[in-house]
């Protein structure tokens, strides 16, 4: 249970209230854990504007699906997990990639395979790149400027993993068919069946 309230337009923060305004034209309504980042209208401002620069990036909306997903199951953060893997369905993600991701696997597609790599090893190593990390990232298709464009998702995502994990928003009805349990140290895997 959180103690943190998941605001809507009308109980935030008045500095928040822009923000979750925004939100709600893009999404069509307000994602649960940006209800509870409103309560701290520092992190939800900065959220967005990190999250808008990450989505007129050079990548395309599939492949940024993919890295939110691949730092979502690296962080362990089940909110975010269930959401990315209703986006990058719906972005034209193929259920087989998307079913690879949450088990901790790279998928199929050689290229988002190379971006769910190259995202996992910098969550990992904590930014500590090899020359063979950024080698093979690059000779999968993509630039060394590229490299920076996927440390700004891991960013971005960051911020909603991390406070997914500490203010645990209910998960909405809409994403419940993906819900996704961390693996459990001690206890064995605990993810889902497939797709």
């Amino acid at each position: 249970m959180s103690s943190y309230p998941v605001h809507t337009i009308e109980s935030a923060p008045a500095h928040s209230k822009p923000v979750l305004e925004q939100l709600q034209k893009v999404f069509g309504f307000i994602p649960n854990v940006a209800g509870a980042m409103a309560s701290s209208p520092v992190l939800i401002g900065g959220f967005v504007g990190l999250f808008q620069h990450v989505h007129s990036s050079s990548l395309t909306e599939p492949q940024i699906q993919t890295l939110l997903l691949t730092n979502a199951v690296t962080n362990a953060s089940e909110w975010a997990v269930a959401f990315h893997t209703a986006l990058a369905l719906n972005q034209g993600v193929q259920p087989a990639d998307v079913d690879a991701i949450r088990h901790g696997r790279s998928p199929g597609d050689a290229s988002l395979a190379a971006l769910s790599t190259l995202a996992r090893t910098l969550i990992e190593t904590r930014g500590h790149l090899s020359e063979t990390d950024r080698k093979r990232f690059v000779e999968a298709g993509f630039s060394a400027e590229q490299i920076l464009e996927v440390i700004a998702v891991v960013a971005a995502s960051t911020i909603t993993n991390y406070t997914g994990s500490v203010t645990r928003p209910p998960l909405e009805a809409s994403f419940q068919e993906f819900t996704w349990h961390a693996p459990s140290p001690g206890r064995g895997t605990l993810y889902p069946p497939s797709l």
